[in-house]
Formats: C-alpha cells, structure tokens, sequence
C-alpha cells in the first residue's frame, strides 16, 4: 500500500514549491559569495581601492557588507513565503490527510 502522505497532492505541492524556493535562493547566495570569493582571489587590488580620494573605506568593505544584507533578505523572504505560503500548505496536506485516513 503506498504512503497515503507521499501520495497527497497538497504535500506533493507543498515539497515542490518548497524545494524550488530552496534551490533558488540557495543559489543565489552560493553565486553572490563565491563571485566576491573568486573576486578577492583574481583582483584584490580592485576590493583595495579607496571608494573616495583620500577615503579608508574601499570598495571591498561595501561589497561584504552587501553579503551580508543579501543573506538576512533572502532568508527574510524565505520566512515570508513559509509563513504565507508554505503553511497554508503544510495545513491543507494536514486536513487531507486527516480526511483520507477516516475513510
């Protein structure tokens, strides 16, 4: 006898969408860090240079800082999207599950 989980359309649905979202926003961040990683490898004198004459800052201080900001936005969006899609999801596999097994 199958799974009767594995078989719900509405978890089928939930994985999918789940897993997409995942993939995606994983990527992202692992293409963002390693481009800054290969970055720092093949041209650390354009992260050296001073973003204003005369300025300490370089341009490399932004561009970490803006890893960072990514990493808290995409796990921000992913929090959006487990609240607002993903559980209402999780909760219709739930209710039919729970109807498929009182039968």
């Amino acid at each position: 006898m199958p799974n009767p989980v594995l078989t719900n359309p509405h978890y089928v649905q939930l994985v999918t969408h789940r897993r997409k979202v995942s993939v995606a926003l994983s990527l992202v961040m692992l293409v963002s860090y390693f481009a800054f990683i290969l970055l720092i490898a093949f041209d650390p004198a354009f992260l050296g240079t001073p973003i204003a004459q005369g300025s300490p800052i370089t341009i490399g201080i932004p561009i970490g800082l803006g890893l960072i900001v990514l990493a808290m936005a995409l796990t921000g969006i992913y929090v959006r999207l487990s609240n607002n899609v993903f559980d209402p999801l999780t909760e219709d596999a739930r209710k039919a599950l729970r109807e498929s097994l009182k039968k």
